[in-house]
């Protein structure tokens, strides 16, 4: 299996650079994947097309600002991106200019309450950085960082991006990037599919390098996933082994960490962990049965999971077919439900 195989063309201006004007004003397009139909929607029909009896799963990540930008002791700029921490004070980053951040390098952000200075390097350009900071981390980061928005967005981050790039559910913070599948839900819109009758659950998937990171290799088989921490409770573990409709993953974030749980009947165990798992077509899905969520971008891990889910012909298919139709393109883009 090629890379080239999840290939497709997206005119640049197709790709969504703000948030819609209301969370759910967002388009839906449903594929069914056993027929191959596709149903233009509105996001709030997400609600007719649950039933009573599913599970529909949330990932309770939240985004930290963990873009900084500082400067180096010869007045130059430098960035870091903060991905996971290590041991102590100590970070997983990606930076820029990579040759300036070599070992020893240290950058000073928010006029110097936070020191950051490398310490190692990793594969993929990763380098772990030691903090010096007084207090907290997070609150200060909440001072003096940005949101991590994702490199197509063509632009500097903006005060609306603090609120809009966050699920409303958000809660446990850890996520350089967003569940982003999640970003269309209001609470009113999550109270309305309670009241349906779906029982609505949560697990944790703190995004990180392994769901962004590019495929560098021609054959797909070939490519490793970089771990990512998940933690799925006993309470979840429980409704989803428990219930009588569908179990509905909201983003590959929350397929990922589901499959990685579940046993070869489709049984989900509770418990915490980093997860290597990557799928691609071929795999067999132990349990996650629809799935809700945005459009990727060519050659990713992520159209790859999408395309193992519903077969990598659909996909290409009801790409083309979102495009014909003017949809908006990943992380601020429109939504897919896959049943």
């Amino acid at each position: 299996m090629r890379l080239s195989d999840f290939d497709y063309e997206l005119p640049p201006e197709r790709i969504a650079q703000h948030p819609a004007d209301h969370r759910d004003a967002s388009r839906l397009l449903e594929l069914d994947r056993r027929s191959g139909a596709i149903t233009h929607r509105r996001f709030p029909e997400i609600v007719e097309l649950l039933a009573p009896g599913d599970v529909l799963v949330l990932n309770d990540t939240r985004v930290i600002p963990a873009r900084l930008v500082g400067r180096r002791p010869s007045g130059g700029r430098a960035e870091l991106l903060l991905l996971e921490p290590v041991e102590g004070t100590r970070w997983r980053a990606l930076g820029r200019p990579g040759r300036a951040l070599r070992r020893g390098a240290t950058v000073q952000f928010g006029d110097g309450r936070l020191v950051a200075r490398v310490v190692g390097r990793e594969a993929q350009g990763v380098r772990v950085v030691d903090l010096e900071h007084e207090g907290e981390l997070l609150p200060l980061l909440e001072e003096i960082g940005l949101p991590p928005l994702p490199p197509y967005i063509d632009r500097e981050a903006q005060p609306e991006d603090r609120e809009r790039y966050q699920t409303v559910y958000a809660r446990r913070p850890g996520a350089v990037a967003a569940p982003t599948a999640g970003l269309h839900f209001t609470p009113e819109l999550l109270d309305q599919i309670r009241a349906r009758g779906v029982v609505v659950g949560e697990i944790t998937l703190h995004v990180g390098l392994g769901t962004f990171l590019p495929v560098r290799v021609e054959h797909v088989e070939e490519h490793v996933m970089h771990a990512e921490h998940y933690e799925v409770s006993p309470e979840l573990a429980e409704l989803a082994n428990g219930r009588s409709g569908r179990l509905v993953a909201v983003g590959t974030t929350v397929t990922r960490a589901l499959e990685t749980v579940a046993d070869e009947a489709g049984a989900i165990a509770p418990g915490s962990g980093r997860t290597e798992l990557f799928i691609y077509p071929g795999y067999r899905f132990r349990t996650v049965e629809a799935m809700l969520t945005n459009f990727h971008l060519p050659r990713s891990t992520l159209i790859m999971m999408v395309s193992a889910f519903a077969g990598r012909e659909r996909i290409l298919h009801a790409y083309r077919d979102a495009l014909a139709a003017g949809y908006r393109f990943y992380s601020y883009g429109d939504a897919m439900f896959i049943h």
